[in-house]
């Protein structure tokens, strides 16, 4: 039977969900026993999309016993290494598409990785966290999306993934006008941390997100033979799509380094006039200190000790002395 209610959990097999795909491209929901009878008798111009679980330990038990995937799909599970690709193997298309977890936020920032392994009738995807992409494409399945073959399946999947990239963006390019109307009206407060933390974020997911151009180059001029001339156009559109995708990305990035230079020019600027008013200051007091000082020593023949006046006298000088410094300090800015 069928995972119930299509959750994010999955059933003893691993499996979160399936579907099957009839001639007339309707889906139809299945479970893990529906899959396998299919499996056995594969029916023409049919094709199962399966979604499992790897947190399940049975998810890849299930998979090595009965889907008879390519080795090189097991060998992308467990590498160190988890770049966004797709690639060809056995004649069969394997995806690793790192993607943002379901309900993302700028402020979390977490990703995961989406394995997907693809033949002419059978699609396998497999993750360890919901991801966003990936429930968007089942989303659009159960309202009727019409998918005419796997590799069509395959497709929306980078599409949907380029959506919600694009989804991101639009976010950070908001919140990015925030901080730079912030930035205009002089109410600096804690704007240089936020774009720093956003910054670290686009970074990191260009860097997980974006395609190896090799990999998508040697396909494209090469693809499998079971994908049909408008699937090879779709999925040039597709990657071209997450290419502009991409380059926004990576003009954000920039707008905000920008935005972090000018932050960091006020603020050595604040620091600056604040020095210069400290030093005017300093400068101003030094002859009231000088002045104080020497009259203040304990010894014979302090000057104006008995004079009757020597308090006025002596203020009189420390008030002379003060005028000529701020003259002269005036006098050097201007000059400046």
């Amino acid at each position: 039977m069928a995972a119930p209610g299509f959750s994010y959990g999955s059933d003893d097999s691993g499996l979160v969900w399936g579907f099957l795909f009839s001639r007339d491209a309707t889906a139809t929901p299945i479970g893990v026993h529906e899959a396998l009878a299919w499996m056995r008798a594969p029916q023409p111009e049919q094709f199962i999309w399966l979604h499992f679980n790897l947190s399940n330990t049975a998810s890849e038990r299930w998979l090595r016993s009965h889907a008879m995937l390519a080795d090189e799909f097991y060998e992308t599970l467990h590498q160190g290494s988890r770049s966004t690709r797709l690639e060809l193997a056995d004649n069969a298309l394997i995806a690793v598409v790192n993607d943002v977890l379901h309900g993302f936020s700028l402020d979390s920032a977490e990703i995961s990785t989406l394995w997907v392994h693809v033949t002419p009738q059978v699609a396998i995807s497999a993750r360890r966290k919901p991801l966003a992409s990936i429930e968007r494409l089942r989303q659009d399945v159960r309202q009727g999306t019409l998918l005419r073959s796997s590799s069509e399946l395959l497709i929306h999947l980078l599409r949907d993934q380029a959506d919600v990239l694009v989804n991101i963006v639009r976010e950070a390019v908001a919140r990015v006008d925030t901080i730079e109307d912030r930035l205009l009206a002089g109410r600096l407060t804690r704007q240089r941390e936020d774009l720093g933390t956003l910054r670290r974020v686009l970074v990191r997911l260009q860097r997980l997100l974006a395609p190896e151009p090799a990999a998508l180059f040697r396909l494209l001029q090469r693809p499998p033979s079971w994908v049909d001339g408008d699937d090879r156009q779709d999925l040039r559109q597709a990657t071209e799509e997450f290419t502009v995708v991409l380059s926004d990305l990576a003009a954000l990035q920039e707008r905000i380094k920008l935005l972090q230079e000018e932050l960091a020019a006020r603020v050595n600027e604040d620091n600056a006039r604040s020095l210069y008013l400290l030093t005017i200051v300093t400068v101003m007091a030094l002859p009231i200190n000088l002045i104080a000082g020497l009259l203040g020593m304990n010894v014979g023949g302090i000057p104006l000790a008995d004079e009757s006046h020597g308090f006025w006298i002596a203020l009189g000088l420390v008030a002379a002395f003060t005028t000529v410094a701020g003259w002269l300090l005036l006098r050097l800015q201007r000059q400046r």
